[in-house]
């Protein structure tokens, strides 16, 4: 009997430890991605200026491309580089991007948007 329940509870170890086991192969890979999303974020921030400066002028005009665009792409600038600068210092801890989108070249005709971070 007692062999018995040391078998159940070595079965029953190992079936709750094998999700963490997939879950540890994917964390690299999760880290690397994070670390090369926030050194690309704080390196590329001040492309954010140009970027929205077209978008807006494209959409509103040339004079509120000029204006409210530079503007808005200082602000964008500030808050990637800062994004990008959290990322670094925390790499480890693998979590979605508060960036969208991710890099500044993934969709460079879409306005950047500030969201919630969550875990990847």
């Amino acid at each position: 009997m007692k062999k018995t329940i040391q078998a159940l509870l070595i079965v029953c170890t190992m079936l709750l430890a094998a999700p963490q086991w997939v879950f540890a192969d994917q964390y690299p890979d999760k880290v690397i991605e994070k670390l090369g999303n926030g050194i690309a974020n704080a390196v590329t921030g001040v492309v954010e200026i140009p970027k929205t400066i077209t978008i807006v002028g494209n959409r509103d005009g040339v004079v509120h491309g000029m204006t409210v665009g530079f503007l808005t792409g200082i602000a964008n600038a500030v808050g990637r580089s800062l994004s990008g600068a959290f990322d670094i210092a925390t790499f480890l801890v693998p979590t979605t991007p508060f960036v969208k989108p991710a890099t500044i070249w993934d969709d460079f005709n879409r306005e950047t948007t500030f969201v919630e971070a969550h875990m990847r």
